[in-house]
């Protein structure tokens, strides 16, 4: 093309109107396409699709009460408090002393969906604990008398029975494809007010607000009553179980979270089979890889989940796993955060045997570990600390003072070397390191003696953070410091 054919192709576009010039490659980058969006979705198919299979629960507990006249109680309650004295019995004359009956006390409403026409229903564990009697109360006004099958806490999931047959049902979405952004709809009995349905979008996912669970996090409106209610796609599938607010107020303040249906679906199969969720455990304790730790041990990027504490005798213990290990890959899933570990290792069969990757001290490793059940949870009390003994030479480039620890004392914490904390002064205090601590590795070297260490400080390029493995009343993790000038 030449000079002139451009210029007259140029005047020919600006004459149209077109403002958009079109440049070859060698000129401009393509723009990132821009989704069109085309107008606000219509919910109404989706809710009358799916609006009968969810439920109303209400829970009731038998309490003891004295008989007497409604409000007697509460008046007795007053006069004792208030002037030490009680209200005589009707007629002036004291009565022999009642005997205590039983009555029922509704504690609180709920919500909750039918997963199949022969009556299984699922809701939150929270919205049925303690309950005596669970009433479940369908659109059509039918009302049934709910049996628990199970509960699960952790998930904060229950599995309910109802002895019924034909009634209509939701199916179950895919959680780990829902995306952000995404339009979700939630239906239950805030404030009792039964078959509510308020609708937002997606806001993220896999948020983590709990051991062993992801939570989806959404902008629905969920309120006291949602409890136990689905969440729901525009195909009408359940993709979580509404559960938790982010409030000041106790009311909705735009944060909703929902457990997701793939994890409800695991607990549900178990509460129906079992009546409990059995989950697995290696007796680890583990902690947060930070940026400056992954640095200094050489993994590059921050990721995994440091190995703080190791139960005596456990399983962790057993396979070879040891204190300071990072724990990189479960069974060949990789461990991005803390969160993952949990999740996967809950997830494993208790007794089968797993594929622990490890990187300990600039070596990936693989540990084979066989999974045990977990229990409820108890404190594990923390190792004693050598007694402090008197302060040695001058503080080093750290502030640290330290001497070697004695062999008896190794034994007693379990420890194969390291040196003990003197007093830590300077950038040492400024970490977190403590008088009576166990310095057990330098970045990826274990530690023997304080000869050692001082030649180690010596080599250190100061512009970079040092990672060191420090023990304390049992629990270990690594702590960065940067050698001060």
């Amino acid at each position: 093309m030449t000079s002139k054919t451009a210029s007259l192709l140029l005047s020919a576009l600006l004459v149209s109107g077109t403002s958009t010039l079109y440049l070859s490659p060698a000129f401009a980058a393509a723009p990132v396409p821009t989704p069109t969006v085309t107008g606000l979705p219509d919910f109404t198919d989706v809710i009358d699709k799916v609006g009968p299979a969810v439920v109303n629960i209400r829970t009731t507990e038998r309490v003891s009460a004295r008989g007497g006249a409604p409000g007697e109680e509460e008046m007795q309650e007053f006069l004792r408090r208030f002037f030490g004295g009680q209200m005589p019995p009707r007629g002036g004359r004291r009565g022999p002393p009642q005997a205590e009956e039983e009555r029922e006390v509704q504690r609180g409403v709920g919500s909750g969906f039918i997963i199949s026409g022969d009556g299984y229903v699922l809701t939150n564990a929270h919205v049925v604990e303690g309950a005596d009697e669970v009433t479940v109360t369908l659109s059509d006004r039918r009302e049934f008398k709910a049996k628990v099958l199970g509960a699960d806490r952790r998930s904060d999931v229950a599995l309910l029975k109802l002895t019924a047959t034909n009634l209509p049902y939701l199916r179950t979405g895919d959680s780990s494809k829902i995306r952000v952004g995404e339009w979700v709809l939630a239906i239950g009995s805030p404030f009792g007010l039964e078959n509510t349905v308020t609708a937002g979008i997606i806001s993220a996912k896999s948020r983590d607000t709990g051991e062993y669970l992801p939570l989806i996090q959404s902008d629905v409106a969920v309120n006291p009553g949602n409890s136990g209610g689905p969440l729901i796609n525009m195909r009408g599938e359940v993709i979580g179980i509404n559960s938790q607010i982010a409030t000041l107020s106790g009311a909705y303040n735009g944060i909703s979270f929902a457990v997701p249906i793939d994890e409800v679906t695991r607990v549900s199969e178990q509460l129906k089979t079992t009546g409990k969720v059995t989950r697995g455990r290696i007796g680890v304790q583990i902690s947060e890889v930070t940026r400056d730790v992954a640095e200094s041990l050489g993994l590059g990027q921050a990721r995994g989940a440091e190995v703080s504490m190791v139960e005596a005798g456990g399983p962790a213990e057993k396979g070879g796993i040891k204190v300071g290990d990072i724990i990189l890959q479960f069974n060949k899933q990789p461990i991005e955060t803390t969160r993952d570990l949990p999740r996967l290792v809950g997830a494993a069969k208790v007794g089968s045997r797993a594929s622990v990757t490890v990187w300990r001290r600039g070596t990936q490793l693989e540990v084979p570990v066989t999974i045990v059940e977990l229990q409820d949870e108890k404190s594990t009390p923390g190792k004693p600390t050598p007694k402090k003994p008197a302060p040695g030479a001058a503080a080093n480039a750290l502030g640290l003072n330290l001497s070697v620890i004695p062999q008896a004392d190794r034994r007693e914490l379990g420890v194969e070397g390291g040196l003990l904390v003197e007093a830590a002064t300077g950038a040492a205090a400024s970490a977190g390191i403590q008088p009576g601590d166990l310095l057990l590795q330098w970045n990826n070297t274990p530690l023997t003696s304080v000869e050692q260490f001082t030649g180690l400080l010596a080599k250190h390029d100061k512009s970079k953070s040092v990672a060191l493995l420090v023990q304390r009343e049992g629990t270990t993790q690594f702590l960065t410091i940067k050698p001060r000038p």
